[in-house]
């Protein structure tokens, strides 16, 4: 018995032995996988750097490459666009005007109705509609036959005192917030599409035509006065309110930038200089590039497997559109390589675009004790039901890199801009205020990235100069401006002056 009991005491050993070892080697091998997380995104990390050296030479690539765009057609990667608009609103202007948003996956129509110096904005509705995708890279009669009709269902809305005077045609500002090649205050061909809009047969037509064609095609008698970017149309809206803006910078799905130009600093503006002396210029700075971009192995694939590889490379590091994905690109990295959600890379995170920057966003701003926001997050859009608090708080970190890199290159671009105009110093006794107007989602809604690149811009400025910059919340710049810019460009307005 006792020769037994030994044999089962041993046996009983080698067995808890066994799972002893089972469990060290199990924690040896997920310490391991942690250990090689952590070292991809601590080379992430280092590879995002933005320090204060490198954020200068992208503020001074910026401005040499906008000389450089200003010079010649074809001079720069950034287009620097003449816009045509040489006076911005002056706030006389007056009477009920319509503006169509078009500028990402969603659009809006919008009815304003101006009462001049003293009634300012008297009244504005407006209506968001969502572009189903197909649309998006279907055919041109498909795209503006969907837009026209939203159109005219919201002129279908006008009430009592919201019509326009008798006899007179409505006027409408068509916000565009792609690259056109403008040929007057209402006339623009298509340059290329961005942000996942890919439609042929509208490249190189002049989309107020195919807008026009397609108004007509439902009898809707409407006349589009002006054409403008969404950056031109922030930068109306907001100089409407506040004469001191200068720029306007769009940051939402698409990125994007415009600014007041004076007219003999165009080289390549060969038309008469206008009374005002000055041009509007819309940069397209989302095409942006230079060697001092801080580009990582995520950012070189995602611009490869996009539908315009090679372009719009800035846009790529700092917008909306492309912030959630560069941080999915990241975890997948992390589950391939690391096993960072298990032996089972979860297959949803393999999708293209599944985790949106409002996703980013909410699981950036998280701030319970266990991070459930990320967990929710995680569960309903990438299907990974368990994760740990020590893993949440890596993918929190994650976000905080994507969108700290987006937020300080974002202000190294507008010191750019300043640096052009000779804002970035103080003359002696000089208190001139220059205005920043901001408009988009992303520098709405995502907080950590505004408040980030707000004070990478005091930052890169230094206190005396930035006590002199100003940066605003444009309210709706884009549609209003619009609608402003179709006023101070109707074709009534020689019968009212007359």
């Amino acid at each position: 018995m006792g020769k037994v009991a030994v044999g089962a005491a041993v046996v009983c050993a080698a067995t808890v032995c066994a799972a002893a070892a089972l469990v060290v080697r199990h924690r040896m091998r997920c310490s391991g996988r942690w250990a090689r997380a952590m070292a991809i995104l601590r080379e992430f990390e280092e590879n995002c750097g933005t320090p204060i050296g490198k954020l200068r030479q992208v503020a001074d690539a910026m401005t040499v490459e906008m000389h450089a765009g200003l010079a010649s057609e074809g001079g720069s990667k950034l287009k620097m666009l003449i816009s045509y608009v040489d006076n911005l609103p002056s706030g006389e202007e007056n009477g009920l005007f319509y503006a169509l948003d078009l500028g990402g996956t969603n659009f809006r129509v919008i009815r304003v109705l101006l009462g001049g110096r003293d009634g300012g904005v008297v009244k504005q509705e407006f209506e968001e509609v969502s572009i189903p995708p197909h649309l998006m890279t279907g055919s041109s009669d498909a795209l503006f036959g969907f837009i026209a009709t939203a159109l005219a269902n919201f002129v279908a809305t006008e009430s009592e005192g919201l019509h326009p005077s008798p006899g007179r045609q409505r006027e409408l500002g068509f916000t565009f917030s792609f690259p056109v090649r403008q040929t007057s205050i209402a006339s623009g061909n298509l340059i290329k599409w961005t942000k996942g809009f890919l439609i042929d047969d509208v490249v190189g037509q002049d989309v107020v035509g195919e807008l026009t064609k397609a108004m007509e095609r439902i009898g809707l008698d409407m006349r589009v006065s002006a054409l403008v970017n969404d950056t031109i149309g922030t930068l109306a809206g907001g100089r409407y309110h506040n004469p001191d803006v200068i720029a306007a910078v769009i940051l939402g799905t698409g990125t994007n930038a415009a600014y007041v130009e004076r007219a003999q600093a165009i080289p390549k503006w060969h038309g008469l200089l206008p009374k005002s002396g000055e041009m509007v210029i819309n940069m397209e700075w989302g095409n942006f590039r230079s060697s001092h971009l801080p580009l990582t192995e995520y950012d070189q694939d995602l611009d490869v497997e996009s539908l315009n590889p090679g372009e719009q490379i800035f846009e790529k590091i700092i917008s909306g559109m492309y912030l959630g994905e560069i941080v999915r690109r990241v975890l997948l990295k992390m589950a391939e390589e690391a096993a960072f959600f298990g032996d089972i890379v979860p297959p949803k995170l393999k999708i293209p675009f599944i985790l949106r920057t409002p996703h980013m966003s909410a699981m950036h701003h998280d701030e319970s004790s266990d991070l459930r926001v990320v967990g929710s997050k995680l569960k309903d859009i990438l299907e990974i039901p368990h994760t740990s608090l020590k893993m949440r708080k890596a993918i929190v970190e994650l976000c905080d890199i994507v969108a700290t890199r987006g937020a300080r290159l974002s202000a190294a671009g507008i010191v750019g801009i300043i640096k052009k105009l000779g804002r970035d110093t103080v003359k002696d006794g000089e208190k001139q205020k220059s205005v920043i107007a901001m408009d988009g989602g992303l520098y709405e809604h995502y907080s950590k990235f505004s408040t980030c690149m707000e004070s990478t811009l005091k930052e890169l400025l230094g206190e005396e100069v930035s006590d002199n910059i100003v940066v605003e919340q444009s309210n709706d710049g884009s549609g209003i401006g619009a609608a402003l810019l179709a006023a101070s460009h109707s074709q009534y307005l020689d019968v009212e002056e007359s």
